[in-house]
């Protein structure tokens, strides 16, 4: 295996490593990286966008999370209206069919949810694609059985509050 590395995917002869390059070929099989090339410039972006914003909370909740909390909840909301600004009236990201950066998009801001139970608040369509992307037949399916875990949201290295949920005092800081 080149790099070997976990994650990985065996698929018949293919064998391949990094979480990103795993997800860029499951969605190339099922067609989920946007039809045309509008829609797929739209994945494009939005997927490294959403590498910028999960990095952004990997950093602090893997860092001083009591210290960089404060200056992170007030960025929140301005970075979450461009994410609305650029889906806009569409479904989701690409268009009204999904996409696999709309996967990506959707923990981002469920793991936000989970710590700003409020920061969508001021996002209808973000609030909209949310639901979208819950009412998708196995996507629903999954959620209603034990599988489906809310909680920890990081890892053991993570700072202690990090890996908890709702977090109170933050939901105030936004408001």
């Amino acid at each position: 295996m080149d790099f070997p590395n976990l994650s990985y995917l065996v698929d018949g002869d293919q064998k391949i490593v990094q979480s990103n390059a795993i997800l860029r070929y499951i969605a190339r099989k099922h067609n989920l990286c946007g039809e045309t090339e509008d829609e797929m410039i739209r994945v494009d972006i939005l997927e490294n966008q959403a590498m910028d914003f999960g990095n952004g909370f990997v950093m602090m909740c893997y860092t001083d999370f009591e210290k960089m909390k404060p200056g992170y909840a007030e960025r929140l909301s301005e970075t979450l209206k461009q994410f609305s600004d650029f889906l806009g009236t569409r479904t989701f990201f690409a268009g009204d069919k999904v996409s696999f950066v709309d996967f990506i998009i959707y923990e981002l801001l469920d793991q936000h949810l989970t710590f700003y139970s409020k920061c969508l608040d001021n996002f209808k369509n973000l609030k909209d694609f949310v639901g979208h992307v819950e009412a998708l037949e196995k996507i629903a399916a999954y959620m209603k059985t034990s599988r489906d875990i809310k909680t920890p949201v990081n890892n053991k290295m993570a700072n202690k509050d990090a890996r908890t949920a709702h977090d109170r005092q933050a939901d105030r800081q936004i408001e």
